[in-house]
Formats: C-alpha cells, structure tokens, sequence
C-alpha cells in the first residue's frame, strides 16, 4: 500500500519558488511541501462543474502530474459550470481544452488526458499510478470503479459530488476501510445522469477537495478521514457525520 505524504522532489527552480511563495509560507507545509506536490500524481475522474475546478486548483498549487479522464465534446450545457470548457471549443473533444487550459495555467506541469469516463479497466491502469485519487464523476458506476481500485491498490480517495444547492464530501483512507461501498453498496435505481445544479456550488465542493488532496500530499493539516462534509448553499449549513465501517462490505470489509 502507498504511504503518503509522497518523498519530495529534490528541488524547486526558481521560477517554482516565485510562483508558489504565497502557499509556502504556509508554516506547517513550507518548501517541502511544495516538494512534495511537485513529485506527486493525481487522477481525477471527470473533469466537469466539480473535476474541472479540482484540476484547475491543483494545476495552480503545483501538483506535478494530473491524470485526467473525461470523455465527450463540449455541449452548450457544459458551460454554467464546467470552466475550463469555452464556446469556442463547442462540439469539439473536452478533454483537448481541458489540457490546453490547464497548460495554460501551468506549463510546468505534466497532463495525461484520457478521453473517455473511467470504467474498471481505466481505474486498474491508471488508480495504482496515482498517489491520490479525487472521484467527480456524476454516475455511480464510475464512483464504484474508481472506489473499488482504491481499496485494491491502497490509495486514499477523495470523493466529492453535489446535487440542487447541496454537496458532499468525504476522504476514504489508504488503507481501504471504509469506503464508498460501506455508505452505498450497489448502483442506486433512483440517481439519473441529469440533474439540477449551480456552477458555485459544484466549484465550492471542488474546492475543499482539491484541498484535501493538497493535505494528504503534501502531510499536513487534518484530512475528512472517516468523515462526511455536508453543505447547503441555500441555508449555509454545514456539518459533519462519522462514517461506520460495513464489516459485510464486498468491497473492504473482508480487509
């Protein structure tokens, strides 16, 4: 199983110190810190209202190396959330302006585009060459794949999704137990692939997870372990529940 936070890089150039000296002097995550995001990989599943903004803030802290799997073209829709989509890249490939966008950004770091949704196959390739993995995907067969990799490989999992005004979020530890399979064991009959949501609450939940991925790399701060985030941008509310081993899980409960 992979131990986290990841062995830093054995340096930053100047320029990397320039544009990241505002986050380094963060006094519990420092120049090793940073070291330590430039020398780690994330993937990231779906790269839409929630992925896209994860990527976009990660890409911006300086994570070395964004896996990143989102199939599709660019649809109208898209565009009061996914914001690394634009209108002139209408009807072409998303995963093409999701590289070139987040290039953009930072040149320094390194994308691997994937231009389809994660299913089991993707998850056993890509999940073991990850060292945190952040699930944004709408569909709950993705989620399983991603979750079930995790808990096979000993990656922790950042799993974040929002519905209508409301989010959640939770971090799944390394070591597998519990997992999203504790909380929902089999695809659920009543979600569908559409779905009410505003831009500004995707990109708030996006936010904390990228967050939390920066804390489980760079080994600092408290991550949501064992833990869901709930939030309701109508009544800002928000609170946190414990999550509860399922020891009949098929997925970690034999772990």
């Amino acid at each position: 199983m992979s131990e986290l936070p990841k062995t830093p890089a054995p340096s930053l150039t100047e320029e990397e110190k320039s544009t990241y000296e505002w986050q380094i002097w963060t006094e519990d995550f420092g120049e090793e810190g940073q070291r330590r995001l430039k020398n780690s990989t994330v993937l990231i599943s779906r790269c839409g209202g929630l992925g896209s903004v994860v990527a976009y803030e990660l890409a911006a802290a300086g994570v070395g190396r964004l896996i990143i799997a989102h199939g599709g073209n660019v649809k109208h829709s898209d565009l009061n959330r996914q914001l690394l989509m634009t209108h002139d890249w209408l009807g072409k490939p998303r995963i093409e302006t999701i590289e070139r966008r987040l290039k953009d950004l930072n040149p320094r770091i390194e994308i691997v585009p994937i231009a389809a949704n994660l299913d089991d196959e993707l998850a056993e390739k890509w999940v073991p060459q990850s060292d945190v993995c952040v699930g944004a995907a709408p569909l709950f067969k993705e989620r399983f794949a991603m979750n079930d990799a995790c808990v096979r490989h000993g990656k922790p999992h950042v799993n974040c999704a929002m519905f209508d005004t409301e989010a959640t979020i939770t971090t799944f530890p390394a070591s597998g137990v519990p997992c999203l399979r504790c909380l929902t064991p089999e695809l659920p009959k009543y979600w569908k692939r559409e779905f009410p949501v505003f831009g500004a609450t995707s990109g708030t939940v996006a936010c904390i997870g990228a967050m939390e991925a920066i804390k489980l790399l760079a080994g600092f701060g408290q991550p949501l372990h064992s833990q869901i985030l709930h939030f309701n941008l109508r009544t800002m509310v928000f609170e946190k529940l414990a999550i509860s081993p399922d020891e009949n899980c098929k997925v970690c409960g034999s772990k």
